[in-house]
């Protein structure tokens, strides 16, 4: 019997549905080579949704994306909709709604792909960060009073729960154990002065460290975590931290890899259902134009299938990507790759179905 996956599509903003389009050409060509089906809804949620409708995310769109077995997300982001509406009334809602509170960035550097950091190379940038994803500052906990006034006061409150923190961290080692490649989780923190969050999370991690004997543990305050990214990639094998430390090292990760063009994401519920998307946004300016570049959505469909259980669709995607990066790709920026968006969709698939 054919194995069979039911994919939320979410196409979003701006160029969203460009490269969304060439990341399920990539997985059509994947499925039928590896003998499973996947069945996609498009959900048209986003910007313009929102400016026709009023409407942002409903109880019942999230009823109805929780059926399937996966998320597939292009970009949200829209230059007519304040900053923050769609971002928290969509991303951040689906994250915490469907409680997936790891976020997973690979951080890769395929050759081929320049890097700005001085010598180095793919040998030196290969390791992934694990992002607490639901807790932290993103909570929305906090207020303001007197706002407006010379006496306006403006708190956020991190919130971090043992079950969260316990969780994350577990995940990042059974991720490290799996990957079998450095074999060493580091903690990114700030014990030396956000005493008391991150002695919860340095006490959870030296105490799920006693269940795994055969990795590694290292912990580095969040301003030496990114002075060493930039420094000795190489040192890094899994970082396991907090939501806004995540956020931010990630996004550096991203540039040492090559840029937002290619960098992937996902944000997952082992339990339940996950959201795969690039990390870059919605590119509005680039829309229509076929310019924009893929391969981080492409990349994206890679890690969906990895988690789905698919492994040899996951590399089959992964192949080709290196393939037309090392060969074919001139640049990552938009409109200087050497081909159109589709194209470079065109290319991959080329690949999967020559070499598979």
């Amino acid at each position: 019997m054919t194995k069979s996956y039911e994919i939320a599509v979410v196409p979003g903003d701006g160029t969203g549905p460009e490269v969304v389009a060439e990341g399920i050409k990539v997985l059509n060509a994947v499925s039928a080579k590896c003998g499973f089906k996947l069945n996609y809804v498009d959900y048209k949620i986003g910007g313009e949704h929102y400016l026709k409708t009023g409407e942002i995310l409903t109880d019942e769109t999230i009823q109805s994306i929780q059926k399937h077995d996966a998320i597939f997300l292009g970009a949200i982001g829209h230059p007519d909709v304040k900053p923050g509406i769609l971002e928290k009334g969509i991303l951040l809602r689906l994250r915490f709604d469907l409680d997936q509170y790891i976020n997973l960035r690979p951080v890769k550097l395929y050759e081929g792909v320049q890097t700005p950091l001085k010598d180095k190379g793919p040998a030196d940038i290969d390791f992934v960060v694990v992002r607490e994803n639901t807790e932290g500052l993103y909570t929305g906990a906090g207020g303001v009073l007197k706002k407006g006034t010379p006496d306006e006061v403006a708190v956020q409150e991190s919130i971090n729960t043992r079950k969260g923190v316990e969780r994350c961290i577990r995940y990042a080692f059974e991720y490290c154990k799996k990957r079998n490649k450095g074999n060493k989780v580091t903690l990114c923190g700030k014990t030396n002065v956000l005493t008391f969050a991150f002695d919860l999370w340095e006490r959870t991690f030296y105490e799920v460290a006693k269940s795994y004997p055969g990795i590694k543990t290292d912990y580095a305050h969040v301003d030496a975590t990114c002075m060493w990214m930039v420094k000795n990639p190489e040192w890094f094998d899994v970082i396991v931290t907090d939501n806004m430390f995540g956020d931010i090292i990630t996004d550096l990760g991203a540039m040492i890899q090559g840029g937002m063009g290619i960098a992937a994401g996902a944000n997952i519920n082992p339990e339940g259902i996950s959201m795969f998307e690039p990390m870059g946004g919605s590119a509005p300016k680039y829309t229509g134009m076929g310019v924009i570049n893929p391969i981080a959505t492409i990349s994206a469909a890679q890690i969906m299938l990895e988690t789905l259980g698919e492994q040899r669709g996951g590399s089959m995607i992964e192949a080709a990507v290196m393939k037309i990066l090392k060969s074919d790709i001139k640049d990552l920026a938009a409109g200087k790759m050497g081909y159109s968006t589709s194209e470079v969709g065109d290319l991959i698939v080329d690949h999967i179905n020559k070499n598979n």
